[in-house]
C-alpha cells in the first residue's frame, strides 16, 4: 500500500491529462472530472481509503496547476555528507525555522492516516483557506512518527504536514477545517537517507533500523519520533523517500 496524495493524479494516464488538460483557464468538463475521481476512488480502495465525491473539485485544481506550475521545495542546508564508494549513505540537514499546516490522524493503518489527512491538506491547498487561492505546493510532505514505549511499534497518532510556501510564511492563510492547523515549527537539524518504494509501516521500521545500524548508538539522536519525507508519484515503482532521524539541542 502506497500513500495517496497529489502525486496519484501523476499516474493517471499522461496521454489523457494531455489531451484533457489543454487550457488551465477552462475548467474540465464533468466527464473528465469524473473519470479523475474514479481513478482515486480505486486507489483508495487498494489502500482501504474512501475518496469521497467532494474530492472532484480539489483533483482537477491540482491537476490543472500541476500541469503549469513548479513545486516550491522545503529550505535547507546540507551540513554534511556520508558515502561509501560513491554511493550517498546519508546526508545531515538543517531546515530553518517556519510555519506548517498540519493534521493529526490516529486512523487503524499508518497508510489510512497519512492518506486521510492529506486529503484535507489538499482541499486546504486548493482554496478552502481564508485567501480562497490556490497556495501552490511545496515538497517534501512529511509525517512525523511516534514510537511506542517498546521502540518497535508505531502509535497510532500520525502528524502529516505541509510546508507554507514563501509567499505565505510571514502571514499564514487560515484554514476552513478545523483539523488543520498551522504551527510554527523551531529549526531541526536531521540525519536523512534515501529509500526507494512505497511507504508502510513495515518499510519504514526496516529503514529506521538500516539507518539506526549505520549510524550506531547516539545519544543525540531523538529515539521517540521519526520522520518520513514523500517526495514523488505513489505509481513510481521505485518513487523516492527519505526517513529523517532528528538530532537533539539543535
Amino acid at each position: 500500500m502506497a500513500l495517496i496524495s497529489l502525486e496519484d493524479l501523476e499516474g493517471f494516464d499522461d496521454e489523457q491529462l494531455e489531451d484533457d488538460v489543454t487550457d488551465s483557464s477552462e475548467p474540465m468538463n464533468e466527464e473528465v472530472q469524473d473519470r479523475m475521481l474514479a481513478h482515486w476512488q480505486a486507489v483508495g480502495r487498494l489502500h482501504q481509503v474512501s475518496v469521497p465525491r467532494e474530492m472532484r473539485g480539489p483533483i482537477q485544481e491540482m491537476t490543472v496547476r500541476n500541469q503549469t506550475s513548479e513545486r516550491e521545495p522545503v529550505p535547507f542546508v546540507t551540513v554534511s555528507r556520508h558515502e561509501k564508494l560513491d554511493e550517498i549513505l546519508y546526508e545531515e540537514r538543517v531546515y530553518p525555522a517556519g510555519k506548517w499546516a498540519c493534521v493529526s490522524r490516529g486512523d487503524a493503518l499508518y497508510e489510512q492516516s497519512i492518506s486521510n489527512a492529506f486529503m484535507k491538506l489538499m482541499r486546504f491547498i486548493c482554496k478552502e483557506n481564508s485567501t480562497g487561492r490556490y497556495l501552490g505546493m511545496s515538497v517534501p510532505i512529511v509525517n512525523e512518527i511516534t514510537m511506542s514505549e517498546d521502540g518497535i511499534n508505531f502509535l497510532k497518532e500520525v502528524v502529516t504536514a505541509y510546508y507554507l510556501p514563501a509567499e505565505f510564511q510571514t502571514n499564514p492563510p487560515e484554514s476552513s477545517d478545523p483539523d488543520i492547523t498551522i504551527i510554527h515549527r523551531d529549526t531541526i537539524r536531521v540525519i536523512a537517507r534515501v529509500f526507494y518504494g512505497t511507504t508502510t509501516e513495515e518499510t519504514i521500521s526496516r529503514q529506521i533500523s538500516v539507518l539506526r545500524e549505520m549510524l550506531g548508538s547516539s545519544e543525540d539522536i531523538d529515539q521517540d519520533h521519526y520522520m518520513v519525507a514523500v517526495y514523488e508519484n505513489p505509481g513510481i515503482p521505485h518513487r523516492r523517500n527519505e526517513i529523517w532521524f532528528i538530532r537533539r539541542g539543535v
